[in-house]
C-alpha cells in the first residue's frame, strides 16, 4: 500500500469541501454499491451519491446503452431542442411513470439539478397565483440558490445567502412538537386569520421524508391533510421529491403512499439513473403558462442522461419488482437498527421509509463518531439532522441483501463502540 495523495486538495480546492473531510481517501472506480480508492480498498457505499445513484454505480444495463448512444455519435448537449433521445425519454416516462398512475402531468426540463427544479417551480407557482410568499416546513432543505434556500430551514446554509432570505413563511413539519400539538392548528389557523399578518400563499413546498433534515417522515394522514388544506384555500402544494423520488421510499413517487396529487413534483438526482446531472419540474396541465424561454438553462437538454432515463425506467420500473424489493430491504434495515435502539435505549432511536432510514442519536457528536469508525471499516455513510445527529443510509436500491448485512454488521459494530 502506498500512501493517499490528497495535496492537490488541500491546496487548491476550496474550504467549502465537506464529504471529502468524512471520507479522507481518493477513489478511483465504482461498480453496483462499491467503490475502490486507488490503493484498491474497497468502500461499501451506504451514500448512493445522496441518492443520485438509485442503481448503483455504473449500473451495466444502462452503461451498455450509454456508450452505444456516445459511440454512435449522439447528440450530447441540446437545450431545449428536439431530439430522438429526449423523444424516447418522454414516451417512457409517459409509458411507465405517468399513465399507470393516472397522472396528467406536463414535463419541463430546467437546469440539471435539484435546486433548478424547486427554482422553477416556485417561480412557477408565483407565476400562476400571482402572490409572492410561500409555505416550508422545519428542517426542510430544498437547494442551495436563492429560492431554494429561502424555503430551506438549516440555519448555516442560509447564512451562506449574504442577503435577507424573504417571501417564506415555515410552519411545524409532522411531529415537530413531538405529538403533543396539532400540527396544522397554527397553519389553518393563521391562514383563516385576517388579523395574523400573514399573506396568501403561492404555494407550499413539502418533502415527505426530509433527508437533510434528519430523516423526518411525514405520516400519510398529515399530507393528506395537507393537500386538503391546499386545495381547500386556492393554494400550490409543491412536492420536493428530489431525494425521496425515483423508488427511494418504495413506489416511485413518494407521495404515493399518501394518495396525493400535488400540483408540482421536483425530481432530479436519480431521475437519470446513472449520475447524470438531469432534473424535471412535473405540474398540471392548466398551470403551464410559461411563455417560451421565460425559464430555461443551459444544460437542461443533457441527452446522455435522458438514454440513461430511458433505459432505468423501462428496466426498473415495468413492474412492482424493484419497489417491492426496496419496502423488504428497508424493512431488513428498519429491523436492525431498531434492535440497536432497543439495546441502547435512551441514546438511539429510528425512523426512516423504504430505503432511506436514519439512527438517531441523543448526543448528537456520536453520530459522527459512528461514520468515522464504519468508514475505517469500508463503509460510506453520512450524518444528516440540525445538529448532524442522524447516520442516514440510503444505499443503491439494487444492493443485495449480503451486502445490506455486512454494511449493517459493522454500523452494529461502530455503534456499540461508541454507545458502551
Amino acid at each position: 500500500m502506498t500512501n493517499i495523495d490528497m495535496k492537490i486538495f488541500e491546496s487548491l480546492e476550496s474550504e467549502v469541501r465537506s464529504y471529502i473531510r468524512g471520507w479522507p481517501t481518493v477513489f478511483k472506480s465504482a461498480s453496483g454499491s462499491w467503490l475502490r480508492d486507488e490503493n484498491g480498498r474497497e468502500y461499501l457505499d451506504f451514500f448512493a451519491g445522496a441518492g443520485s445513484l438509485n442503481y448503483g454505480h455504473n449500473n451495466p444495463v444502462l452503461k451498455s446503452a450509454l456508450v452505444d448512444y456516445i459511440v454512435g455519435d449522439g447528440i450530447t448537449h441540446g437545450l431545449d431542442m428536439a431530439t430522438v433521445a429526449k423523444r424516447e425519454f418522454l414516451h417512457a416516462f409517459e409509458d411507465t411513470i405517468l399513465k399507470p398512475r393516472g397522472l396528467d402531468y406536463k414535463v419541463q426540463f430546467p437546469g440539471p439539478t435539484g435546486t433548478n427544479t424547486v427554482e422553477a417551480a416556485l417561480k412557477l407557482a408565483r407565476k400562476v397565483t400571482g402572490r409572492s410568499s410561500i409555505i416550508n416546513f422545519t428542517n426542510a432543505f430544498h437547494g442551495m440558490t436563492l429560492g431554494a434556500l429561502s424555503v430551506t430551514g438549516n440555519s448555516m446554509k442560509r447564512a451562506g445567502a449574504g442577503i435577507p432570505l424573504v417571501h417564506a413563511t415555515p410552519m411545524p413539519f409532522d411531529n415537530y412538537f413531538d405529538g403533543v400539538t396539532e400540527d396544522f392548528h397554527w397553519f389553518s389557523r393563521v391562514l383563516d386569520d385576517s388579523g395574523s399578518s400573514l399573506n396568501r400563499p403561492a404555494a407550499v413546498i413539502v418533502e415527505t421524508v426530509q433527508g437533510e433534515g434528519g430523516v423526518n417522515v411525514a405520516r400519510p394522514e398529515w399530507l393528506r391533510a395537507l393537500a386538503d388544506l391546499c386545495a381547500e384555500r386556492d393554494i400550490l402544494l409543491i412536492v420536493d421529491d428530489v431525494q425521496m423520488g425515483c423508488g427511494r421510499t418504495g413506489p416511485f413517487f413518494s407521495f404515493e403512499v399518501a394518495g396525493i396529487t400535488p400540483d408540482i413534483v421536483c425530481l432530479s438526482k436519480s431521475i437519470s439513473g446513472y449520475g447524470l446531472p438531469m432534473a424535471l419540474t412535473l405540474f398540471k396541465r392548466d398551470l403551464d403558462v410559461w411563455g417560451p424561454g421565460e425559464h430555461n438553462g443551459t444544460f437542461r437538454g443533457n441527452n446522455p442522461a435522458f438514454v440513461t432515463s430511458k433505459v432505468a425506467l423501462e428496466h426498473y420500473w415495468s413492474d412492482d419488482k424493484l419497489q417491492e424489493s426496496t419496502v423488504r430491504k428497508g424493512d431488513k434495515v428498519r429491523q436492525a437498527f431498531t434492535e440497536l435502539a432497543q439495546r441502547f435505549d435512551g441514546s438511539v432511536s429510528t425512523r426512516g421509509r423504504g430505503l432511506v432510514q436514519g439512527l438517531v442519536f441523543e448526543e448528537p457528536e456520536r453520530a459522527g463518531k459512528v461514520c468515522k469508525l464504519a468508514f475505517d471499516e469500508g463503509v460510506l455513510a453520512e450524518t444528516s439532522g440540525p445538529s448532524d445527529e442522524v447516520v442516514k443510509l440510503l444505499p443503491a436500491l439494487t444492493i443485495t441483501d449480503e451486502e445490506l448485512d455486512h454494511g449493517l454488521a459493522i454500523l452494529a459494530d461502530a455503534t456499540a463502540k461508541v454507545c458502551s
